[in-house]
C-alpha cells in the first residue's frame, strides 16, 4: 500500500462499494454527486489535540515520548490514559521505538513545562494513566507550548497542529484527527445541500489508532466520550422517518452513533461515552453507509467495516487497493461502503482461495 506523503485533495480517490458488493473507483471530488435528497451525511467536528509530548522520565532522567490516548474523565485535562515510548520521534516507526524506562506507580514525567505522575499502569508496560500538576489553565498552556499532533513515520516532516484538523474542526477533544473528514471541503457541502442532502455533526474523542505493540492494539479502540447536538439527533430521525440514508463519515462516527442508537429508548442528544469494538458481529441499527480512510486488515478500524460488508467483498476491496496503489493513512484516499443488504454467506477458513481475477473485477469500472 502506499503511504500518503502529502496532502493532495486534487489527486484523491475513492473506492465506493455499494450494498451488493460491486466495486467502482471514481474520484473524491464525486462524493459531491454520489448521495440521494433525503439522505444525511453526519461528520466528528473534534479538532485534534497536541497530544505528543517529549520530556524525561525523572527517576532515570532517560528520554521519553508521551502520546496521550484516551481521557479518564471527559474534557478533564488533568488526567489521561497515555501510551509511553523511549527515545526517538515519528521518524522511527511506532513498532520500532525503544521501551521507555521501566514505569511505575509515582513516577514522576517531566514533559517541557508541564509535570505528570504515573497514576497505575494498565497491564502493559507502556500504557498508563497519569495526572499532570498544576491549574487547568496552566495544563492547557503547557500542552499548547509543548505539545505536538501525533504523528507517523510514513509523513517525514515535521506537521504543525491545524495540519491535523479537518475543515469543520471545533472543540479539541480528539488524539488523532478524525481523518476521514479530511474529504470535506465546504463546496462538497453546499453542494449537497444544493441537492437536499443534509449535512450535521457530532463531536467524538477520536483515540490513537496505533500503540506499536500488536497485543496492546488489540484493545483499540480505547473509550471514547461523544457528544450528539439536539440539531443532529433531530435530522436523524426525520431523515429514517422519510427513508433516507444515514452516512457516517468516519468510524468514530459510526461509534457514537451506533453506542447512542443501542440505548434504552434509542438515540437521544447529549453525552455518552463509546464502549467495546464493532465488527463482523455487530448488527447496526441506524448507519447506513460509512466514508472511511483506506485502512489494513487487523487495524480496529478495519474490523469496524466488517460489520458493513462480508469477508469476501473486503477481500476484494483490499486487493484492489492494493491492485491500483490506493493511497492509505491520514492523508490518504477514501472508501464509501453501504451496508449489505443480504446477509453473507457463510465464511470458509480461507478466504484468499475463493479469490479469482473473474470475481476479483467483477462489476468494476476503474479509471486510471
Amino acid at each position: 500500500m502506499i503511504a500518503a506523503d502529502n496532502p493532495e485533495p486534487g489527486a484523491a480517490r475513492l473506492l465506493a462499494v455499494s450494498s451488493t458488493g460491486k466495486i467502482r473507483h471514481l474520484p473524491r471530488s464525486a462524493l459531491s454527486l454520489l448521495f440521494s435528497p433525503g439522505d444525511l451525511l453526519v461528520a466528528n467536528d473534534a479538532a485534534t489535540l497536541p497530544a505528543s509530548l517529549a520530556g524525561l522520565h525523572a527517576g532515570s532522567d532517560r528520554p521519553i515520548e508521551v502520546r496521550l490516548a484516551a481521557w479518564v474523565s471527559a474534557g478533564d485535562p488533568s488526567r489521561f490514559v497515555a501510551v509511553v515510548f523511549g527515545a526517538g520521534d515519528h521518524r522511527l516507526r511506532t513498532e520500532d521505538r525503544p521501551a521507555p524506562p521501566q514505569l511505575l506507580a509515582g513516577d514522576k514525567l517531566e514533559l517541557g513545562p508541564l509535570t505528570a505522575e504515573i497514576e497505575r499502569l494498565h497491564g502493559y508496560p507502556r500504557l498508563v494513566s497519569l495526572r499532570f500538576s498544576g491549574p487547568t489553565d496552566q495544563i492547557l498552556a503547557g500542552l499548547a507550548r509543548h505539545g505536538r499532533p501525533i504523528q507517523y513515520a510514513h509523513v517525514p516532516a515535521p506537521l504543525a497542529l491545524w495540519d491535523m484538523w479537518t475543515v469543520i474542526a471545533a472543540e479539541p477533544l480528539a488524539f488523532e484527527a478524525p481523518s476521514a473528514g479530511f474529504a470535506l471541503d465546504w463546496r462538497m457541502i453546499a453542494a449537497w445541500r444544493r441537492r437536499g442532502v443534509g449535512f450535521a455533526s457530532l463531536t467524538h474523542a477520536a483515540g490513537i489508532s496505533s500503540t506499536g505493540d500488536a497485543m496492546m492494539d488489540l484493545s483499540l479502540p480505547f473509550d471514547e466520550p461523544y457528544r450528539i447536538p439536539a440539531a443532529t439527533a433531530a435530522a436523524i430521525a426525520r431523515t429514517k422517518a422519510a427513508g433516507g440514508r444515514v452516512i457516517a463519515i468516519g468510524t468514530s462516527v459510526v461509534r457514537a452513533l451506533e453506542h447512542a442508537a443501542s440505548a434504552a429508548g434509542g438515540l437521544r442528544a447529549g453525552d455518552g461515552v463509546a464502549q467495546g469494538r464493532i465488527g463482523p458481529a455487530t448488527r447496526l441499527c441506524l448507519v447506513d453507509a460509512i466514508l472511511s480512510g483506506v485502512h489494513q486488515p487487523g487495524e480496529s478500524h478495519f474490523e469496524l467495516l466488517r460489520a458493513f460488508a462480508d469477508d469476501l467483498t473486503l477481500d476484494r476491496v483490499c486487493l484492489m487497493l492494493e491492485a491500483w496503489n490506493y493511497r492509505a493513512h491520514e492523508f490518504g484516499d477514501s472508501v464509501l461502503i453501504e451496508r449489505r443488504t443480504a446477509k453473507p454467506k457463510e465464511q470458509g477458513t480461507d478466504r484468499q482461495a475463493r479469490i479469482t481475477p473473474s470475481s476479483l473485477w467483477a462489476g468494476a469500472a476503474p479509471t486510471p
